[in-house]
This record gives C-alpha cells, structure tokens and sequence, in this order.
C-alpha cells in the first residue's frame, strides 16, 4: 500500500467511527458560499484538525469543517472550507480529501467556487456552470508515483464534468430561473489578481471564469472514478479595457449574495441527479 493511500483511509477510518453515513454525493463549499452548510441535516461535523493527514485552511471564511448528514433526504459529506496551493500546502494535501470522499463511498463530487469573469456576456452575481478547465497553475496532483488502487497512471479527460450533470444543473437553473451559463475554467496559482494582459490571454485561450481552485480537485476526482460538476459565482468582472481595482471583501460580499442562488441549485441537484 502506497503512503498516500495509507493516508486516505486512514482518514476515512477515523470519519467511519464518527458518522455510519455513507455518502452518495461529496460537495466543497468555497470562498463565500459556506451558508449552504446550514441546509444539511448533519448527522456529524467533523474539524479538519482533528482528522489524520487533514490540512486546516489559512484563508478567511473556510471554516475547516467536514459535515455528513443529509441533503433532500440523500447522504452527503461536504468540506465547508478548502486548500489552496497559495496556503503553502502541497497538491496532495489540497486534493486528499477528495480521495477520502470516495473513499467513504462517493459517486459525484460537486464543487462550488467564486472567480473572476472574463466573459463580457456575464455578469457579476451569475452562475457559471463548468464544461471545461485550463489548468495554469503550473503543477498537477498526479506527478510522481502512481497508485493503481486510487486510479490509472493515465486518466482521460476528455470529459471531467459530466455531461449530463452539467444538462440537469442547466434545466434546473431554467427552471428555477436562475442567471447562469456554460462555461470555461482557467485555474491559477494565485494569491494575486491577474494583470490585463494576464486576463486578455486567458480571454484569447478560451476562458471565461478565473480561479485559483477547483481545478486540482476535478483532476483527482477524475483520476478516482468520481462524477463531477463544478459551479462558480462570479464575484467581479476581469474585462481588461474596463478593468479596476478589486478586493477580498467585495468579492466575500457578492458570493454571500448568491448564495440562496447556489443552494437553490446544489439542492436540486443532489434531489435529481441519477
């Protein structure tokens, strides 16, 4: 057995003797969006810091808690807070909880985020529904050795949001008339805004939304066999010819505005997904 894989289920393990959930669905609540945590009958909340091998977020509004319990009525695990490569960790560190999602018996993984829009059809507060990723962040969670046991050497990834899952969070946002669009996510390593030439390349390469997450988790959800789709408020417009100052409070403000928003679409998701 591999180190990292002693790690997850040594994790898992200890999440097994707190909870007998077995979830079905594992959601990540990011920057902004962690008052969906209050809609899920938790059977158990868990700290980050009292789990083996789980890092503790550095950021503000993470809170650090892993909840299991239920959401319309189908078992779920969600992390209120996430790891990002700008804290210092290590891409194994940032991603193991998604290894331990599944371990614990995941089948979809939903991941929520706040990014900078680069599209100029969309507009601040807006829900962007990934189709696709670029990832810049000059590094990939699956270097070094591979473990057969948590995945291939080569995962595809002609694919990494399923497509199906992207049609249903589409037909409930239609129907639940929320503002929201398909899109591309360009992932980097933060922890500083993107300049204008940064953002009119990204913009060039075929991005829509920034971010600084998201994309390592989807890389080993993919590599683990999990189903994932990934949805983004955007929280400020990166248009280069109009762009100004931004800061982490405004950012912060606007997530928190979209939030009944994402709940809305996360709750329906996990109802109707199949």
């Amino acid at each position: 057995m591999s180190e990292l894989r002693e790690k997850v289920e040594l994790a898992a393990k200890y999440i097994r003797q707190k909870s007998k959930i077995k979830p079905k669905f594992g959601i990540i609540l990011g920057t902004g969006l962690n008052a969906l945590a209050a809609h899920i009958k938790a059977e158990a909340e868990i700290k980050y810091a009292d789990i083996p091998h789980f890092p503790v977020p550095t950021v503000a509004h993470h809170a650090g808690i892993l909840h299991l319990g239920t959401i319309e009525g189908q078992p779920i695990v969600a992390m209120e807070g996430r790891f990002h490569y700008y804290e210092g960790y290590s891409m194994e560190q940032i991603t193991l909880p998604v290894r331990v999602m599944r371990a614990l018996g995941a089948e979809i993984l939903i991941l929520s985020a706040a990014g900078g829009g680069m599209n100029p059809n969309h507009d601040i507060g807006d829900i962007l529904i990934i189709d696709d990723h670029i990832n810049l962040m000059g590094v990939n969670p699956l270097i070094g050795p591979n473990d057969e046991a948590l995945g291939p050497r080569y995962p595809d990834m002609c694919e990494p949001y399923d497509s199906k899952l992207v049609t249903l969070a589409e037909k409930i946002a239609l129907r639940e008339n929320i503002r929201a669009h398909r899109g591309v996510y360009i992932a980097v390593s933060g922890p500083n805004l993107e300049t204008r030439a940064e953002y009119r390349m990204m913009r060039t390469l075929g991005a829509d939304v920034v971010g600084m997450s998201t994309v390592p988790e989807v890389i080993v959800a993919v590599h683990a066999g999990l189903r994932v789709i990934g949805l983004v408020v955007i929280t400020d417009r990166c248009l280069p010819d109009a762009l100004r100052p931004t800061n982490i409070e405004e950012i912060i403000k606007v997530a928190n505005e979209a939030e009944p928003k994402l709940t809305k679409l996360v709750t329906r998701l996990v109802a109707e997904a199949r």
